[in-house]
């Protein structure tokens, strides 16, 4: 079959073998020389990048957006395999298999004979039979399992909650907040030091970690979750900071030559616009 002839004029629907087929020639000796240059190194920013716009599509309402943006997550996946099968190391169909034994050996309440009656009861079931299969046979290891590779807030929270499965976790969500109280206080014991020298930043540096951390134990027990409560509060600092701005310029003023009291005084003002009575 000629590739190039096959494909060229656009089609109605696809399926996923034309997926794997168009990628295997983009990256043949007649398709594109930037696709046969590329490595699993090479292409793992891409990864990343295809999956927060996935999130952030979801975020949108949109769902052709995330109809979009779930393809380009796929074209990741079969560039991977298309890697890998050139190397020799597995292929595509290798990647479906491998994921339809983990939904089947993982689901155990469903093929097997274990039991779950709540989503809470599903979880558990999951990451037990997920131990058993990678030989996790402490807390400790599968805290370690955790990539290194996630953003910090979303690695803190899921190793917490691997300790908290074996109970070494706050009873009450009061106990975080008064660790917050307790690590902000040693943050402020060590940024008044008076010698300031390498040692002081990296135990600056450690002090705020802990209250990093604690802050996600803390949103945790709340059931919030921090990595997006993160995001949405970095999306209304630049909504509101967009406000005022444009508010300081309708009224000849600019941002330079302003105090932050002055500044203060705008922000206070657009806030209150955008919630109503001020309230947060």
């Amino acid at each position: 079959m000629d590739v190039r002839s096959e494909y060229a004029k656009l089609r109605e629907r696809y399926t996923i073998e034309d997926l794997v087929a168009i990628m295997d020639f983009l990256r043949s000796p007649d398709g594109c020389p930037w696709d046969r240059e590329q490595t699993h190194a090479s292409l793992a920013g891409n990864m990343l990048e295809e999956a927060y716009e996935v999130v952030d599509a979801i975020g949108s309402g949109r769902p052709e957006r995330l109809c979009d943006e779930l393809g380009d997550v796929m074209m990741q996946v079969v560039f991977h395999a298309d890697l890998a099968r050139a190397e020799g190391t597995f292929g595509f169909e290798d990647v479906v298999t491998g994921i339809c034994r983990k939904l089947v050996s993982r689901h155990t309440h469903v093929f097997g004979a274990d039991e779950a009656q709540t989503a809470s009861d599903v979880v558990d079931t999951w990451e037990r039979n997920k131990r058993k299969e990678k030989g996790l046979r402490t807390t400790s290891a599968s805290m370690r399992e955790v990539t290194r590779s996630l953003p910090a807030l979303t690695r803190s929270e899921k190793v917490q909650k691997r300790a908290a499965k074996v109970g070494f976790d706050w009873a009450e969500a009061a106990g975080a907040a008064d660790k917050i109280v307790e690590e902000l206080a040693e943050v402020r014991e060590v940024a008044c030091q008076a010698i300031q020298d390498v040692d002081h930043a990296r135990r600056l540096e450690e002090e705020i970690g802990d209250l990093l951390f604690s802050v996600v134990n803390y949103a945790r027990k709340l059931e919030v979750e921090p990595e997006l409560a993160l995001d949405r509060a970095c999306e209304k600092f630049i909504l509101r900071f967009t406000d005022m701005e444009a508010a300081i310029r309708a009224e000849g003023g600019e941002l330079e030559s302003m105090s932050l009291e002055e500044m203060d005084v705008w922000w206070e003002r657009v806030k209150s616009a955008r919630t109503p009575g001020g309230i947060q």
